[in-house]
């Protein structure tokens, strides 16, 4: 059992190396990556992990393999750029400006219309739980792992308060755009503006049956958490 989390463990590291080294440019689209041969000696690991490590690549749509011609690197519009994994390698350098943009269009397109839902639909143990985690958030704040893992729970419940299986589906997508945003202008902005209001506006907004207020205060939250993120890069 230890053997086999060892061997996952080391091809999904190997699978998130080769996959931010894509994502940033090092191995840009056309490009052909080494061969199986050359990334196990590289990193000192066998080719079944290499193996591993490219199926999942490939899996979300970064590279393609074929016969004689190696694995190249796929054009940017077949990237799979919802993956949550995906989503966390273009964060670990500084992500384009324009790819910050675009993922908060998808998010002010979806959560608004998913808060108001969810004002309409959440029931009372839906409306728990986004509470106890509004609470974690406030208590240690969104700096803090712990605080960040909160946030990703109040807008994964605000999803599946929608009870629209459709709009649940994009909950680890959506989940994964809160983390790293959030961690990237906290890691970049020594004071990033305290979003822990706006949160409370919204919660207060869907508990009281308020699609309205809810809309709007989504809006808000959005167009904070955009402009304090756009500031961080610069």
């Amino acid at each position: 059992m230890t053997h086999d989390r060892n061997t996952a463990s080391a091809h999904a590291q190997t699978a998130r190396d080769i996959g931010i080294a894509i994502v940033t440019g090092r191995y840009p689209p056309g490009s052909i990556l080494p061969g199986e041969y050359d990334l196990a000696e590289q990193r000192g690991i066998s080719r079944g992990v290499v193996r591993e490590a490219l199926r999942m690549l490939s899996g979300k749509g970064l590279i393609v393999s074929k016969p004689k011609t190696g694995t190249r690197v796929c054009d940017r519009a077949r990237w799979n750029l919802l993956d949550p994994d995906v989503l966390a390698w273009m964060f670990e350098g500084e992500p384009p400006a324009g790819f910050v943009d675009n993922l908060f269009q998808l998010r002010m397109i979806v959560e608004p219309a998913a808060a108001e839902l969810a004002a309409r639909l959440r029931t009372g143990e839906q409306l728990s739980q986004m509470g106890h985690a509004l609470e974690e958030m406030a208590r240690y704040g969104l700096a803090s792992p712990t605080g960040q893992a909160a946030d990703q729970r109040f807008h994964h419940i605000i999803l599946e308060a929608t009870s629209n299986e459709l709009l649940v589906s994009l909950a680890g997508s959506i989940g994964a755009a809160v983390r790293w945003t959030t961690m990237f202008k906290h890691r970049k902005s020594r004071q990033p503006r305290d979003s822990i209001p706006q949160h409370r506006q919204l919660f207060a907004a869907i508990a009281a049956g308020d699609a309205g207020g809810a809309r709007e205060a989504t809006v808000a939250l959005l167009q904070q958490a955009r402009e304090d993120t756009q500031l961080s890069i610069g």
